[in-house]
């Protein structure tokens, strides 16, 4: 993984810029407000998250490690890939992100293009307080129960679009495995449920 680019502003643009370091041009992805501070031919230094794909190879750049670590966590959400954790930290500051989890505050959560209320419910139940405390103090709520945790979960799936059986039966299945270390946590038996049901999102 490559944690980390420093060298040469050689060029910013609208949502990337290179920075040349040891005769080597690297293209950096990054949000609006990390290409803001960056003038060409000054010196920069991006903490950096390597993503790797099938077909590609692309880098993303932070203006620090916090942010850097906010989006590799972010990527563990099922449906948010890239491009929309990239914009999810454009639109919230790291701190910002992790009160609205918190919170549970969906209107902030759909602020960001491309996150609709489906979205933001599956970002809140997925990421829990895997983001960690706000500045303020403020943490996601305690996972529930497991019933607590079963009636949670069945109704996000029927929010995303799954039959009200579909969702039980699944819901159902992951409780009932031998491994039971996700039933206390809400956000595991969403994901291990969606992935019992094809991982996508019906409507």
């Amino acid at each position: 993984m490559i944690a980390s680019v420093t060298g040469r502003v050689d060029h910013v643009g609208l949502d990337a810029c290179v920075l040349s370091t040891g005769g080597i041009g690297y293209r950096v992805q990054a949000t609006p407000g990390t290409l803001a501070g960056l003038r060409a031919g000054a010196e920069a230094s991006l903490a950096t998250t390597l993503v790797v794909r099938e077909d590609s190879m692309t880098l993303f750049g932070f203006a620090n490690a916090e942010e850097r670590d906010v989006f590799d966590t972010l990527l563990t959400v099922s449906g948010v890939g890239p491009r929309l954790a990239l914009a999810m930290l454009a639109v919230h500051s790291p701190d910002e992100l992790r009160s609205a989890v918190a919170i549970e505050d969906l209107k902030a959560l759909t602020r960001v293009p491309g996150i609709g209320q489906k979205g933001a419910r599956r970002i809140v139940l997925e990421l829990g307080d895997r983001l960690g405390p706000a500045a303020d103090g403020t943490t996601a709520a305690v996972p529930a129960a497991a019933e607590g945790g079963r009636t949670d979960v069945v109704a996000a799936l029927i929010g995303l679009g799954w039959a009200a059986k579909q969702a039980e039966s699944a819901v159902d299945a992951v409780l009932a495995e031998e491994d039971t270390s996700v039933t206390g946590d809400t956000g595991a038996v969403l994901r291990a449920s969606l992935l019992r049901l094809g991982g996508g999102v019906r409507g």
